[in-house]
């Protein structure tokens, strides 16, 4: 039986996610799966990705092929990597504890790389945020300002219209005495 690390599709139209499955390449993509070792969200950003990777290794060396996409995903997560350090070991190339140690490094920097991306995002983000509030507080002001102006125009036609009214009522009142 051909068996296939895919992915199955979940999620409502445009906002799609999914799950990482072990199947029969035979059966539809939605369909029947021999075991579900994960998930994928590509929605967020970084993607998230939620795999059991001892699972993943296991099948991956019992012969089960990833298709494109899972190979990238795989790959990203570090089971690729482990299972060739364990070929390594099988073949002599270096010892258990050294395949650790160099998976162990190769997770760091990878885990690193990937905290330094959210880092940015989340500075970039809130850097757009300010330039956004700067720009909102701008628009703010200068309505203020108009306000103020209509507001003081307002203000002098009225006293203007009150001063024109009181000198003729005060020469009304000089012309009645």
């Amino acid at each position: 039986m051909p068996v296939k690390i895919r992915l199955q599709r979940h999620g409502r139209k445009g906002y799609a996610y999914y799950h990482i499955v072990i199947a029969d390449s035979r059966a539809p993509r939605d369909g029947k799966f021999i075991e579900r070792i994960g998930s994928y969200n590509p929605n967020t950003n970084p993607a998230t990705i939620d795999l059991k990777f001892e699972k993943a290794l296991y099948w991956l060396q019992t012969g089960a092929q990833p298709t494109d996409t899972t190979r990238n995903i795989l790959s990203s997560e570090g089971v690729l990597m482990k299972k060739h350090l364990l070929e390594g070991v099988k073949k002599g190339a270096f010892d258990a504890a050294e395949a650790d140690k160099r998976f162990a490094a190769w997770k760091a920097s990878k885990e690193s790389s990937i905290t330094k991306t959210k880092e940015q995002l989340a500075a970039e983000k809130q850097a757009d945020l300010k330039a956004r509030m700067k720009a909102e507080t701008d628009v703010n002001k200068a309505k203020a300002a108009e306000l103020a102006k209509k507001k003081a125009d307002a203000i002098a036609a009225t006293i203007e219209a009150v001063a024109e009214e009181t000198p003729a009522e005060t020469t009304e009142e000089v012309v009645a005495e």
